[in-house]
């Protein structure tokens, strides 16, 4: 990882800023993207900065833009004259029922959860077949069991899990493709998920009948980039069995 350069989306906070720490610790120099978190983003670089120096940037585009999408990437390659890795992480997550469904909700949820990560691999692919590297697309275990009232964002998640598979092939063999499924990892930030006897429901269909760790999605991704290099077109759900138990 000495000197590699890992693009990781919506890395600011949470499993992203987890993902961008345990890269970093690793000896990769990290891009790290942000829509709105800017400053949690200029926390992070700080953090990182001073423990290896000019070692992390941050970068803001709106993923939904794809005209944004070629000049982020530019950006990144003249900042550190490469592009290993992309780690497409940045999410929507909101409950969208049938009857609740509008165009708004598919172009969002659809256009941060699968588009962006298309376009981007798009963008990046010139690049990424020069250094040999790879993609590590966040899905969700519930791309292939469909989560109640989450309509729009079991079919993006379902659609990255295709995509994953699919830019597997379209770029081989220069670039390896492969995606991580959490479960049970952090609550989302909204009061629908704040209910105690809820979250105790979800956490006893997990096999290892406990929550996980950021980083213990953090620790996987690294292992696809730098320790996996006969596996692609794979998807490893980190979800304490939760997946095989629903």
């Amino acid at each position: 990882m000495q000197g590699k350069v890992i693009l990781v989306t919506g890395g600011a906070k949470r499993v992203g800023a987890a993902i961008c720490r345990r890269l970093h610790a690793s000896g990769a120099n990290i891009a790290l993207h942000y829509r709105s978190s800017a400053h949690e983003a200029l926390l992070l670089q700080d953090e990182l900065n001073a423990l290896r120096t000019d070692s992390v940037a941050v970068f803001s585009a709106d993923l939904l833009d794809l005209a944004a999408l070629p000049p982020l990437l530019e950006q990144i390659i003249a900042r550190f004259g490469r592009l290993d890795a992309l780690v497409n992480n940045a999410s929507s997550f909101y409950a969208t029922p049938l009857a609740s469904v509008d165009e708004q909700h598919w172009h969002d949820l659809l256009g941060t959860n699968l588009r962006a990560p298309l376009f981007l691999a798009q963008a990046a692919a010139d690049e990424l077949r020069r250094r040999h590297g790879c993609i590590v697309n966040i899905v969700d275990i519930h791309a292939e069991r469909p989560m109640s009232g989450h309509l729009l964002y079991s079919v993006a998640k379902a659609g990255l899990v295709a995509l994953t598979r699919g830019l597997a092939q379209e770029m081989a063999p220069q670039v390896r493709v492969n995606a991580v499924a959490p479960g049970v990892i952090l609550w989302p930030e909204n009061a629908q998920w704040e209910d105690e006897t809820e979250r105790r429901k979800i956490v006893a269909h997990t096999l290892l009948k406990r929550e996980g760790e950021p980083d213990d999605i953090a620790r996987t991704v690294a292992f696809l980039i730098q320790d996996a290099p006969y596996i692609t077109g794979q998807v490893i759900a980190v979800d304490g069995g939760r997946s095989i138990n629903i």
